[in-house]
């Protein structure tokens, strides 16, 4: 059975091409044109996947990404940000506000197919069948792509889940940004490294017990990266 992807965006020629070449890998293509559309479709239609523009009438992609990951129906829907901005601040705040990926008008179409494929790979895949990680009131399911906290469900993103998964897995050790990209993502992505900034932002927030209080569970490594904590205080 095919995956649905919906394309939202205000121009009808990138809907077009975008549609054509998803299509043409196999996928499902719905599409809207509006902030206020594209939300309905989330709810109602159940995509896998939204590509999402920047820039829309009625509703910005960045309102249609906090709402959506506000809503549990919809929290753990994979986004690609589509954006003709190339300030390194708006693709931040689309990260921030947990969007999984971004690609950059204009775009190449098959690269908008392998990003896609990328980020359902990650949403659906599996990264260490049986295995759990436990510290503190933390479980983390690597089958099941699950995080609990006190028996209480954490939703994080895919793209989340997977940097939570690499470091959590190689507990003190120290990750630099061009490892987890590498590790997150592949080798070809181009990502800029304040990408995992953003994705550990909302990593700590989520997962952190004091999320105003300093990180007792992902640690900065000064001039490296970042690692997993050790022990739980």
């Amino acid at each position: 059975m095919s995956r649905t992807i919906l394309v939202v965006d205000d121009e009808p020629g990138i809907v077009k091409i975008a549609r054509d070449y998803l299509e043409r890998a196999g996928f499902q293509v719905i599409s809207a044109g509006d902030g206020p559309t594209a939300l309905r479709l989330a709810r109602q239609e159940h995509p896998a996947l939204m590509v999402l523009d920047l820039m829309l009438p009625g509703m910005d992609g960045l309102d249609v990404t906090r709402a959506l990951r506000q809503d549990p129906l919809t929290a753990r829907l994979p986004i690609i940000m589509l954006t003709a901005r190339v300030e390194e601040t708006d693709r931040l705040i689309g990260l921030e506000l947990g969007a999984d990926d971004y690609i950059t008008k204009p775009f190449s179409p098959r690269e908008l197919v392998a990003r896609v494929r990328a980020v359902l790979r990650r949403s659906e895949g599996s990264t260490s069948p049986g295995k759990q990680i436990q510290i503190g009131g933390l479980v983390i399911d690597l089958e099941c792509r699950s995080v609990r906290r006190d028996g209480e469900t954490i939703e994080l993103t895919a793209t989340e889940f997977d940097l939570l998964a690499v470091l959590a897995s190689a507990p003190g050790r120290p990750f630099t940004r061009a490892q987890l990209l590498d590790r997150v993502y592949n080798t070809e992505y181009t990502g800029f490294d304040r990408t995992i900034d953003a994705h550990i932002k909302n990593l700590r927030r989520k997962i952190e017990p004091d999320s105003n209080g300093p990180p007792r569970l992902i640690l900065t490594v000064y001039g490296v990266g970042y690692k997993f904590a050790e022990t739980y205080p």
